[in-house]
């Protein structure tokens, strides 16, 4: 029997109160962001999942909101892993730009189309399949094997990073993946065959903001 893998997003974070553009910038949790945590925690708490390990990004909303949701289900001192790359989508230029500021200098389609295509980057930055580039191969090489050596494994990471993820596991388009938005402090729990595939997949919490 394979294991589990959990998949949170981290909660509000400062930057996305103000409607910057965060990328591998580090700005903490909001207090709302901190609530959103401890929700996705009690969630799993209630669901009854106890972690072997957890991997989070080398930033601190990522590691804040995986030490919430540790402490949430009894685990606080649990073995954790930080590494960028499980990192959020670098935005290069775009980074700590006020969104309506950005539309502003390179014009609204232009703005869309970084942010919405799959493979063209903002200037300096990253698109959704380079931030898979590095994701799918730490996924691979680190996270994947001691899933499938039946370990309950928690990932708390960030929106393109996760979806990078979903992405695979769910066998998503680029179409359908650009369509994905993940909620915040939503834990997702897949539960995957030998072989790698999913054998079924829960949303504990919102169900419409997972599809």
């Amino acid at each position: 029997m394979s294991g589990t893998l959990v998949l949170v997003r981290h909660g509000q974070s400062d930057w996305n109160l103000k409607n910057l553009f965060t990328g591998w910038r580090d700005p903490d949790l909001t207090e709302l962001g901190v609530e959103e945590a401890k929700a996705g925690g009690q969630a799993l708490a209630d669901y009854g999942i106890k972690f072997d390990i957890a991997f989070t990004s080398s930033l601190i909303r990522a590691q804040r909101t995986c030490q919430f949701v540790l402490d949430a289900v009894g685990q606080p001192s649990l073995e954790t892993i930080r590494d960028q790359a499980l990192n959020e989508r670098d935005y290069g230029d775009l980074s700590g730009l006020n969104k309506d500021d950005a539309r502003e200098k390179w014009g609204e389609e232009q703005v869309h189309i970084w942010r919405r295509s799959y493979d063209i980057p903002p200037p300096g930055g990253e698109s959704l399949r380079d931030t898979g580039a590095r994701v799918w191969p730490y996924y691979l090489t680190e996270i994947l094997p001691r899933v499938l050596a039946g370990e309950k494994v928690l990932v708390a990471a960030h929106g393109n990073s996760l979806r990078s993820l979903v992405m695979v596991l769910d066998r998503l388009s680029k179409e359908e993946i650009l369509k994905l938005n993940l909620a915040t402090g939503v834990p997702m729990v897949y539960k995957l065959n030998a072989n790698s595939t999913v054998a079924s997949k829960e949303v504990l919490g919102d169900m419409s903001a997972a599809h």
